[in-house]
Order: structure tokens, then C-alpha cells, then sequence
């Protein structure tokens, strides 16, 4: 059912753990802190979320057993605190962090299936991949979570790892599956930050 090599999963890993040190180190640079503060955050923000998948799955914690999956880590951050005071920081936090949101909840969905997880629990994981390391970033820097705001994010992440999961299931997408699932939660987060698009909250009691 998944024939996504080895190889193509250590890049989508790559690839999410930079973006995401990337928009970790925006928010720290944001917030003045010094190069350790930008490692940190960056580190945070980057293996927050397969960290939580790895121990929920009970499989061993991907950076302890590749850990050169630090290294993107380290070099996102990095270029973060390189670039500085001229960083576009939001706009560049907000583009990464929704790139690193796409590919992770792709990539915690392939890693779950892979392991025999059922369809929905893999869709699970790979939202709570995408999601986790921005809420343990938020919580740390003080800051309201992203999460939980009424911004599309979990959704989009959600909606990412369902598109996978379904493209899966037809022969003539499974080869795009993995571009199909970024795509769809890249361009969702991106409409919803672009035309503020928000879910529905509940009516306030006119008490």
C-alpha cells in the first residue's frame, strides 16, 4: 500500500524539520533572544511533533535514532538568526510554518501506516506531527497557540493527511499521493492566512 522509499522519506523529514526550525527561530528572533534562545526554539519547534508521534506510536524517538535529523534543525535555526533583524519575521514565520505543516502531516501519516496503524489513527498522528511542535513553540515563548486559535491549522493539516490517505485508495494518484497531501495543506493554510478565513465559533450566551 505504501511505496514511499526510505530515501523519500528522510527528505520530506529533512525538508519539515528545517522550515519548521526556520519559523521557530522567526518567533524567537521576534521575542530578542540570543542565539541559544533561537537554537532552542528553533529545535522545539522542529521535532516537537514527530517526538510526540514516535512516543504515541511506541517507536523509537526518530532524532534519537537518526540524529542527523538535528542537523536541518540546527541549520534552520541558524539562518534564521543569520538573516536577523532584516527577516520579514512574520511573513517568513507564517510561510514556513506552513510549509513545515504540509510536509509533516504527510510525512506522520506515511510513518504511521507504516507501522500498521489504521487509516484514521494515521491521519491522527500525522495532524498531531504537523501540530505539535507549533504549540510546544507557542507555550514556550508565551505566546496564545497558534493551535487554538480560530486560524485554519489543525485543519489544514487534517485536510492534508486525509488527501493522502484518499489518493492512496485510487491507483491513478498513489504515485502524487505525497504532493497531493502536501499541497492540499499548504494551499489551505496559506488561502486561510491570505482571506482570514476562520471556523465557525459558538454563539456567546446573551446572558
Amino acid at each position: 500500500m505504501i511505496e514511499i522509499t526510505a530515501e523519500v522519506l528522510r527528505i520530506l523529514n529533512y525538508a519539515g524539520v528545517f522550515v519548521f526550525a526556520l519559523s521557530g527561530g522567526a518567533v524567537a528572533i521576534r521575542h530578542n533572544m540570543d542565539l541559544f534562545g533561537v537554537m532552542v526554539i528553533g529545535l522545539i519547534t522542529a521535532v516537537g511533533g514527530g517526538t510526540l508521534r514516535d512516543i504515541l506510536l511506541n517507536l523509537p524517538v526518530f532524532w534519537l535514532a537518526d540524529s542527523t535529523s538535528l542537523i536541518p534543525a540546527a541549520l534552520g535555526s541558524l539562518c534564521a538568526f543569520a538573516l536577523g533583524a532584516p527577516l520579514p519575521v512574520k511573513r517568513v514565520m507564517l510561510w514556513a510554518d506552513a510549509l513545515g505543516l504540509a510536509v509533516f502531516a504527510v510525512l506522520g501519516t506515511v510513518s504511521a501506516l507504516r507501522v500498521g496503524s489504521s487509516p484514521v489513527i494515521a491521519i491522527v498522528m500525522g495532524t498531531i506531527t504537523a501540530t505539535a511542535g507549533g504549540l510546544l513553540r507557542d507555550i514556550v515563548c508565551n505566546e496564545p497557540p497558534i493551535l487554538l486559535k480560530d486560524e485554519i491549522y489543525a485543519t489544514a493539516a487534517l485536510l492534508g493527511a486525509i488527501v493522502y490517505v484518499g489518493c492512496l485508495q485510487v491507483p491513478a494518484l498513489q504515485e502524487l499521493a505525497e504532493v497531493l497531501g502536501v499541497l492540499a495543506a499548504f494551499s489551505t493554510r496559506l488561502l486561510a492566512i491570505q482571506w482570514h478565513i476562520t471556523l465557525p465559533r459558538a454563539r456567546q450566551s446573551l446572558d
